[in-house]
């Protein structure tokens, strides 16, 4: 009896200690937070670098860390957020480039579109055709190419 009881209670407890590491994490959320963006995870690491810094500041005020450990870990944290502040500056150039662009073809888009609304205008009914067409839509009569 008694080692039938011993034996319930290892099995139990391997089943408890095994379960949680075969067990799957589907619909639980993730430990870690997923940035959407690269400037997002850009300010997480930069705001990590920053309380490090203060941390290291307050540790070396409180004598818990060594004069040459103080130095040596205060200018890697510093060529950190040079590095770090160059990749902001390199993402924030890229966004303006793409406003730009973005802004160009908008503009070739709208002059397009008004020359292709101009060379297809009916000159009988004054209906705007909106595809390259031979007749008009409304009225049926050719439409004449006109040079653009």
């Amino acid at each position: 009896m008694l080692v039938l009881t011993a034996l319930l209670i290892a099995s139990f407890l391997a089943i408890f200690v095994v379960f949680p590491l075969l067990a799957s994490d589907k619909g639980e959320k993730s430990a870690l937070p997923i940035d959407v963006t690269p400037a997002e995870d850009l300010k997480r690491r930069r705001l990590v670098l920053y309380e490090n810094l203060e941390d290291l500041e307050f540790e070396y005020q409180a004598r818990k860390i060594a004069r040459e450990d103080y130095e040596a870990l205060k200018r890697s944290y510093k060529s950190d957020a040079a590095l770090l502040m160059a990749a902001s500056q390199q993402l924030e150039g890229e966004r303006a480039e793409d406003r730009w662009i973005e802004r160009e073809v908008a503009a070739r888009r709208e002059r397009r579109g008004t020359k292709t609304t101009e060379a297809y205008l009916c000159r009988k009914c004054g209906f705007e055709n909106p595809l390259p067409v031979k007749y008009c839509g409304e009225c049926g009569a050719p439409i004449a190419k006109t040079k653009n």
